[in-house]
């Protein structure tokens, strides 16, 4: 109760008393909501088809790491199980709650920023992440793990400011609790509790009169903290007989397929992703750079620019695992963006000599905020508004299957019963969620099983058996070198196995054509040979 007051007391501080903060957050938020309102219909790419069609196994009861083999941990799908739950089974519904998810996690932002600098500073940075993370260079529309991370973490930023604020335990365990649930969205997630740690212990060195003792307990609580959720896990995995299968996929298999990239390579992965998100935003980056570089010279409030430079440093190594640098993952960096670029149109306006007067700053944070971020728009305006939600992923995901996948599960849903097993020879889980059938293997993934190990050829194998065992009304052959990935060494039974299995119990009902800027679909009995290099093979088991 003592709790609540505080918190209503804290939020009237900030918004009541300054009501044309409360319009401007708003007024974000309503920008936020029109520019993803047009994208709500982008169909689910693969990542997404995966989340959900494992928060439909958690609906049905079935328990994950035996039915699904994944290198995630649980927390993705039991979030997706929430938002299938409350926004529909739907890809539409998805993305309207990553709406409501990207809308809390701008408000946290904003919070945040005006802790660290002032109203105006902080309004930049909201506006400026509602910008850069629905941007289609880091996969923004689409509801990846990053943005269930970032949600969580700046959550725990929030406790633990005003944890330390207020000298109250309580917060404290519940912000590394929150930090805890970061690691169970994506793995990645664990280097926020890093900065957790350390900005506990440098709060302890500004604050000189908190002592050594006082300042490692705080570090010990949080630490044992955020360890929980992740022990919790275990222990339910462990008590429902399937801890086995949780830890090989979720550890063992992971930490394997982490030593893929060599490090040599890493800096030249880093740029081809890098340099396109710069470009398309390249006025909101310019900005960010002089934050950034403010960390280093403006002495005015050395704590402030620490705390930055702190979640900044943690944000960065939060991408590197494994070295792949995948668009997405720069999700994890842009609330740290966010608060430089808050802090960049701040020091810009307050160094200039020209700008004396308190109000004359604010106007001009203002006006180079939003010029900034209009120019990002324009840039973008296409995407954000002129584009169907099908143009929109082919244009992010060029020549992947997945507007396709809509129409092979429907295809499937209705020349099926619910109780039907189907496989899919490819990268594609969204159409085992489209379709709501099982599928007949748990492995929805082909990546690992394109290596040149003797996991990857156990795993064919086992895949091998597991069609055979099910005996799956339908197979359906994604033909997409993204979808697959193979090398020139990787093992090559699993193709040979297809094409001799499917001539011998399948027969062709259908193929999907899929070209760059068109997709034909020949259904039964209409059938004609695929004529591009990319398509998708549609087989019923024969009588």
């Amino acid at each position: 109760m003592v709790m609540s007051k505080k918190v209503a007391a804290w939020f009237a501080d900030r918004f009541v008393s300054k009501p044309w903060v409360c319009l401007a957050l708003l007024s974000i938020l309503l920008m936020t909501a029109v520019m993803r309102f047009g994208l709500l219909d982008v169909p689910l790419e693969r990542d997404e088809g995966e989340y959900a069609y494992g928060g439909l196994l958690l609906l049905q009861g079935h328990p994950l790491y035996e039915n699904m083999y994944s290198m995630k941990l649980p927390g993705i799908y039991a979030a997706y199980a929430l938002l299938l739950t409350l926004f529909g089974k739907t890809h539409s519904g998805i993305h309207l709650g990553l709406l409501f998810i990207n809308s809390a996690t701008i408000v946290l932002l904003f919070f945040i920023a005006k802790r660290l600098f002032n109203s105006v500073a902080a309004l930049a940075s909201a506006a400026c992440f509602a910008v850069i993370s629905i941007s289609p260079t880091v996969h923004g529309v689409s509801a990846n793990a990053e943005h269930f991370v970032i949600l969580l973490a700046l959550s725990g930023v929030v406790l633990l400011i005003h944890a330390l604020d207020e000298n109250r335990w309580s917060w404290l365990i519940f912000s590394s609790l929150l930090f805890g649930l970061c690691v169970l969205m994506k793995q990645h997630g664990a280097l926020f509790i890093s900065f957790g740690v350390s900005f506990l212990l440098v709060d302890s060195i500004w604050h000189l009169k908190v002592g050594r003792r006082k300042s490692l307990t705080r570090a010990l609580i949080f630490i044992v903290g955020s360890m929980i959720p992740y022990v919790i896990t275990c222990t339910i995995f462990y008590f429902t007989g399937w801890f086995e299968q949780y830890w090989y996929w979720t550890f063992e298999i992971a930490r394997m397929y982490s030593d893929k990239i060599p490090i040599d390579m890493a800096w030249s992965y880093f740029i081809y992703t890098a340099i396109p998100i710069g470009r398309a935003m390249f006025p909101i980056w310019i900005v960010v750079a002089v934050g950034l570089s403010a960390l280093i010279w403006d002495k005015r409030n050395r704590r402030r620019s620490v705390f930055v430079a702190c979640f900044t440093f943690f944000s960065f190594l939060a991408i590197l695992p494994g070295f792949y640098f995948r668009h997405h993952y720069f999700i994890l960096l842009l609330p740290a963006a966010s608060l430089l670029f808050g802090m960049g149109v701040n020091t810009i306006t307050k160094i200039s000599p020209i700008f004396h007067l308190r109000t004359v700053q604010n106007g001009m944070q203002i006006f180079l905020a939003v010029i900034c971020i209009l120019i990002s728009i324009y840039q973008q305006r296409m995407f954000f508004f002129q584009m169907t939600p099908n143009q929109a992923s082919r244009f992010v995901y060029h020549m992947n299957p997945f507007s396709e996948s809509i129409e092979i599960a429907r295809y499937i849903k209705s020349h099926t019963k619910e109780a039907d097993r189907i496989a899919v020879i490819g990268s594609e889980p969204q159409i085992y969620f489209y379709s709501n059938r099982r599928s007949a293997t748990g492995h929805i993934y082909m990546y690992p099983l394109m290596d040149n190990s003797d996991v990857a050829l156990k795993m064919q194998k086992e895949m091998i058996h597991e069609i055979e065992s099910i005996r799956p009304m339908f197979l359906v052959l994604v033909w997409v070198k993204k979808s697959w990935l193979d090398r020139q060494d990787s093992h090559k039974l699993l193709l040979e196995w297809y094409n001799s299995y499917q001539a011998r119990y399948y027969q062709l009902v259908g193929i999907v054509d899929i070209f760059e800027d068109r997709t034909l679909y020949h259904w039964e009995p209409n059938i004609k040979r695929p004529q591009n290099a990319s398509f998708c093979a549609i087989l019923r088991r024969k009588e």
